[in-house]
């Protein structure tokens, strides 16, 4: 669901379009190569560097003070006042300061840390990496007042080689500092605008508001893990796998890059569970076959599912007359995705999606990665039922994505595209930006067994003339990216007026009846429900996923009859769209995600009490009436359809 929605600051006007200039200037060029997550092995070493950073947010007139003073020079304590601030975690909510709560801008932060002496003795043979899980939106670095990197784009990591400015300097701090602009422009994913409100007998002197077309709270800052890590000069820079399979054979394709010489010798070993080796092979591409193979299964869908191999790539090469090896460790999942006119299946058997849309989204950490969070909610999932969800409205940390690989929880990856409403969001500048966050995206996520297909964007304006082209050419391009895999986007548009629907290979479509239209009316459920699957299907042909429903409860608010916003009415309104379900996966539905798993913040307004409240558990992660009506179904569903034992088709498991 998206709403519009705004959030305010105060400054110069001048100096606010200062700071949208800074952001015009140029994108953060694409980082080239791979971006494979930094795991400890044999030849690399990690480093985290989460906990407190020194924080300031620049409330100077023109938010450019940080810039003109050159604060990156120095460290930020020497500069001006600083507080603490937790790293990966939003700034909004850790202060008592309201400016800091709605602020747009720059902020700074700054940690200091020393390296191990064996990281900087060896610096022909050793690189040193600095590695940001995400920050969001704009990000600037600097590494001892040398800028290392720039990105644009939250939700997705970036990194620099640092090896130059580090090494040769034992024993003295690494100083490392951050600029960070959460300002949305027409041109940014998601987008926004900056609005002036000039009417002074109204408003303070040069007071603007960033206006956002969504319907989630804008949290920014440092929202993931920040890590250094090494390789050897010559390293491995990416690994590409896709499988195919049958009943015995599974054949495992790789592609291995390296960089740092032309030189070099590969050799790859493909492990099972029990570290016993099940296939081996050489050289930058190649097949592994494995016989008999475990398949990768979804949740509910078999009894040992999300079984993952070990692909361990071993390179040796000759640098600087020494000989380097570099080691990277790949979990592998051997699974197949297929699209028909009315299935979805995975490993040639039908999967129906029963599942959630998600946020990154909770008390005080806003959308910081917060493992006792995670596990939480990884959980719930299990207890509910849920074998999938969409990664709404945006990717999600990689560490969750790795709990979804591992536990068999299929994604639905979905980059930033929520809220492109406005005409000039659909022009060429914001084209290239969405086709360069489609490349970063597949790029982290490619070999992940649980992804079973890309969304490009959440209910664009889909139905104006220029989304023809800008879908197509998105669509085309990520299926150019990765042929293995559907893609989609999920509308809000009318069936017959919608302009990029051609180009999916599944249509999802959000739908909220009796709830933003004929609010109260749970009567209207069954007719407009069946009208909307039979409509896109005649017209498409392609399977659907009712990829969103629901309806705000605040808990503990009870009605009876049932009333809007109280839990029995969330209650009645699922049990009308699921009759409609039940009728039409028998045909062409394959799927149905509740919205939402669980409360969460949004901007102020007047149909927001603290947040959008459509959660099935509140944000504190307690049951509302309506998950044990979804979880009933769910399991029921899973029963239906799995050959699992009776232990889990009881579904004690996880209570």
């Amino acid at each position: 669901m998206a709403a519009a929605a705004s959030g305010s600051g105060c400054g110069m006007a001048g100096g606010c379009r200062l700071l949208l200039l800074l952001l015009a200037l140029g994108r953060g060029a694409t980082v080239p190569g791979g971006m494979l997550y930094p795991r400890e092995t044999p030849s690399r070493e990690r480093k985290e560097l989460g906990g407190l950073w020194s924080f300031r947010a620049d409330f100077s007139p023109g938010r450019d003070a940080g810039f003109v003073q050159r604060w990156y020079r120095q460290p930020l304590r020497q500069t001006g006042p600083v507080i603490d601030m937790p790293v990966p975690a939003s700034f909004n909510d850790i202060t008592q300061d309201p400016n800091l709560e709605n602020y747009i801008g720059w902020v700074w932060y700054e940690k200091e840390v020393l390296l191990p002496l064996r990281w900087l003795q060896d610096n022909l043979s050793t690189r040193v990496v600095l590695r940001f899980g995400s920050a969001h939106y704009y990000s600037i670095v600097w590494v001892n007042g040398v800028q290392v990197v720039e990105h644009e784009g939250g939700h997705l990591p970036f990194e620099a080689d640092i090896s130059s400015i580090v090494q040769g300097s034992p024993g003295i701090p690494c100083r490392i500092t951050v600029a960070l602009n959460n300002t949305l422009t027409p041109h940014t994913l998601p987008p926004g605008s900056i609005q002036y409100m000039t009417d002074k007998t109204r408003y303070p002197k040069n007071y603007f508001v960033q206006n956002i077309r969504f319907d989630f709270f804008n949290y920014a800052g440092i929202h993931r893990p920040v890590v250094l890590y090494t390789t050897p000069s010559v390293y491995i820079d990416d690994i590409t796998v896709t499988t195919t399979s049958s009943e015995t054979v599974a054949i495992v394709h790789y592609q291995v890059s390296v960089v740092g010489s032309t030189f070099y010798s590969l050799s790859l070993s493909l492990r099972d569970q029990e570290g016993k080796v099940v296939a081996t092979g050489d050289g930058p591409a190649g097949e592994l076959k494995v016989l008999n193979p475990n398949l990768w299964w979804p949740y509910l869908m078999h009894e040992n599912p999300g079984y993952r191999y070990s692909l361990e790539v071993k390179m040796q090469a000759q640098a600087n007359g020494a000989l380097l090896e570099d080691v990277y460790t790949l979990p592998v999942g051997i699974r197949t995705v297929h699209v028909t006119s009315t299935q979805f299946l995975i490993n040639g058997k039908p999967f129906y999606f029963h599942g959630v849309n998600k946020h990154e989204d909770a008390d005080i950490r806003g959308k910081g990665l917060d493992w006792p969070l995670v596990v939480k909610d990884f959980n719930l999932l299990r207890w509910l039922g849920a074998n999938s969800f969409r990664t709404s409205h945006y990717p999600y940390a990689e560490e969750i994505m790795d709990l979804c690989d591992a536990y068999g929880i299929v994604v639905i990856d979905e980059c930033p595209g929520v809220g492109v409403k406005m005409p000039e969001s659909f022009g060429n500048k914001s084209l290239q930006h969405h086709l360069v966050v489609m490349e970063e995206l597949i790029r982290r996520d490619k070999n992940r067994p649980s992804v079973v297909m890309w969304s490009v964007a959440n209910e664009p304006a889909a139905e104006l003339p220029p989304a023809a082209y800008y879908f197509k050419t998105v669509i085309a391009h990520t299926k150019a990216l990765d042929p293995s895999r559907p893609v989609t986007f999920v509308t809000d548009v009318n069936y017959a007026l919608d302009r990029g629907a051609p180009y999916v290979d599944v249509i999802c479509v959000n739908s909220y009846f009796s709830w933003y239209h004929d609010p109260g009316h749970l009567e209207v459920i069954p007719l407009q429900l069946t009208a909307q699957f039979e409509n896109w299907y005649k017209t498409y042909q392609k399977p659907i996923i009712q990829s969103e429903y629901g309806a705000d409860s605040v808990p503990g608010l009870h009605s009876d009859p049932p009333l809007m916003f109280s839990e029995e009415y969330q209650k009645a309104m699922l049990k009308e769209y699921h009759s409609v379900f039940d009728k039409k996966r028998k045909e062409y539905v394959i799927g149905e995600l509740i919205w939402n798993f669980a409360d969460f913040m949004t901007n102020q307004g007047t149909t927001r009490v603290l947040g959008n409240k459509k959660g099935i558990f509140t944000r504190q992660r307690q049951p509302k009436s309506a998950a044990f009506v979804l979880r009933e179904r769910y399991w029921k569903i899973a029963n239906e359809s799995s050959c699992l034992p009776p232990v889990i088709k009881s579904h004690t498991l996880f209570l």
